[in-house]
């Protein structure tokens, strides 16, 4: 395979609602606030909401984040609404093995954005992407066992369930153990993707 660096990513992916957009620098202020807005729903999931970070420790964070998607060793993207143009939340391809190639989907919203099917959306198309434009041959989704508003997206877009693995992260207060669900999609499971 040619260098990852020199993989074509569009400037952003579509949806009927939504455009998918890799983030940028400057980003960090709408980052900042949503996960600020946010933070006791994402925090006993994601351990980025767990600390009370800066805006200017966000505003790195996505720089970061933008080195590694011109490297494309992660790809960290925004997702905006088409309407209004404001952010509402994450998702990417991360875990990426170009050798196979496959990626992991991951994915958070802003609370008030919640329940209105945007992240099934997103999810659906990258997902597409990463099977058609990227030509991976394995899409993962993880979430813990016990986030069932994360695990209906896999579940809602044909994702087959392969298990769980136990004790693979610890809670939010970093002690007790937290067991994390693998959902993934291959080509020949195509079903409405």
């Amino acid at each position: 395979m040619h260098k990852p660096s020199l993989i074509e990513f569009p400037s952003s992916i579509e949806t009927p609602r939504l455009y998918i957009r890799p983030c940028m620098p400057g980003d960090g202020s709408d980052v900042f606030r949503a996960i600020s807005d946010s933070r006791n729903e994402l925090k006993p999931w994601l351990p980025f909401a767990r600390k009370e970070s800066t805006l200017e420790e966000v505003e790195a964070g996505v720089r970061e984040s933008y080195a590694e998607f011109i490297k494309k060793t992660d790809i960290r993207l925004h997702i905006y609404l088409k309407e209004t143009n404001e952010f509402i939340g994450s998702t990417g391809l991360h875990r990426i093995d170009w050798d196979v190639p496959k990626v992991e989907i991951g994915y958070w919203l802003h609370t008030k954005h919640t329940k209105k099917g945007y992240i099934v959306e997103a999810v659906k198309a990258l997902t597409h992407f990463a099977l058609n434009d990227l030509s991976c041959r394995r899409v993962e989704i993880r979430c813990d066992e016990r986030n069932t508003a994360s695990r209906k997206v896999p579940e809602r877009l044909g994702f087959k369930f392969e298990g769980i693995l136990r004790n693979d992260h610890l809670d939010e207060k970093g002690i007790d153990g937290r067991d994390t669900c693998v959902y993934s999609l291959v080509p020949g499971d195509l079903i409405e993707i």
